[in-house]
């Protein structure tokens, strides 16, 4: 049986003990993150939240087999944020769209979830309606729906979605308990997010709005606008888990302890990803602050951020010479003085291989 087939649909349960001892951590290192953040003054925090928007923005596309341009995506989000310097908003309609629904999902998460906002967000993800008549655009779907997998002939049907005469009611019901249930915001994006891909009530980007909900309900539960974590990045780079553990919820008993327990797990993640990148943010502006005295050229300086940033691999003065277009004994020269004023220190493989990393 389906989770909508039972009589009690959809009355969910799970083990409380185990979830909230989950919940309790995943809360305290909420607040650790929101204090860290509280930290940064807007020209700092700006950055991290660009970065975990324009991630979460496309990696919930990438879910569903979509991609997405990273620096339209930026640009786009940046100019939601009024971050002038980097950009003018994408002339990709779809781009635009999603941005929207993104924005308009955590910068009023206050205000109520309605048949009408959902409506708007799934016209913003199909721009072009006439190029798709198969998909009914701002409206419940009209027919059946199967999640299917594998090649014509030798489908595998994952999950059956309710019938398409049962879905105005379900909705109803749904956005009645995100509206008004006592529920713990984070228990509740959770509990929204399956209820939602449940009853799958369009007939296409289910998933994407899914996600969008559970960012409107964390960023409730967050009591910020700003988005610090990206629970579609973690949901992406455990993309096979997800499916496998909606199969299983979908057609298990109305007990959803498993589906919360790797809710939850994710959301660690995220917010454990997140603060250490707060924290490398701030150590970064500390160190530019403290060395705002200190004479460096624009390759210098272009190289200490691209440490900062997380360079891949050890860096050397041939790496140097490549990324910078310049000559092996300018490269050297460069590395040496900043050796020489305290910024950067050789490791401990020496020779041809001899590589540089930042004293922090």
């Amino acid at each position: 049986m389906y989770l909508w087939e039972h009589t009690d649909w959809p009355k969910f349960q799970w083990d409380t003990q185990r979830i909230n001892e989950i919940l309790v951590d995943v809360r305290h290192q909420q607040g650790k993150l929101l204090g860290m953040a509280e930290m940064l003054g807007f020209d700092v925090k700006s950055p991290v939240v660009l970065d975990a928007m324009t991630s979460d923005i496309i990696k919930s596309s990438e879910i569903e087999g979509i991609a997405l341009n990273a620096d339209d995506v930026r640009s786009s989000v940046a100019w939601q944020l009024g971050i002038d310097r980097v950009g003018v908003p994408s002339s990709d309609r779809y781009i635009e769209g999603v941005v929207e629904v993104m924005f308009d999902a955590v910068h009023h998460y206050g205000e109520p979830l309605t048949q009408d906002r959902l409506f708007r967000w799934h016209s913003a993800l199909f721009p072009n309606p006439s190029r798709l008549a198969h998909i009914t655009v701002g409206n419940w779907r009209q027919g059946d729906m199967q999640v299917v997998s594998g090649q014509y002939g030798k489908e595998k049907v994952h999950y059956e979605a309710p019938p398409s005469k049962d879905v105005p009611q379900m909705m109803s019901e749904l956005l009645q308990w995100i509206n008004n249930a006592d529920t713990d915001p984070v228990l509740k994006a959770a509990i929204a997010h399956l209820w939602f891909v449940s009853i799958h009530p369009f007939s296409d980007g289910n998933g994407r709005l899914a996600r969008t909900i559970t960012d409107m309900l964390l960023a409730k539960s967050d009591a910020t606008p700003y988005r610090f974590y990206s629970m579609s990045t973690q949901i992406a780079l455990a993309r096979k888990e997800y499916y496998d553990i909606l199969e299983q919820t979908q057609k298990g008993t109305l007990d959803i302890t498993a589906w919360l327990l790797w809710f939850l797990g994710r959301m660690n993640v995220a917010i454990n990803v997140a603060m250490e990148t707060i924290e490398r943010t701030l150590s970064k502006a500390t160190f530019w602050e403290s060395h705002r005295h200190v004479a460096m050229n624009e390759r210098q300086t272009k190289m200490v951020n691209m440490l900062w940033d997380g360079f891949e691999g050890k860096l050397t003065s041939s790496k140097w010479a490549k990324i910078n277009k310049c000559s092996p004994d300018t490269a050297l020269r460069d590395l040496q003085d900043l050796v020489a004023k305290g910024i950067l220190a050789r490791t401990e493989s020496g020779g041809r291989s001899t590589g540089y990393d930042l004293v922090k």
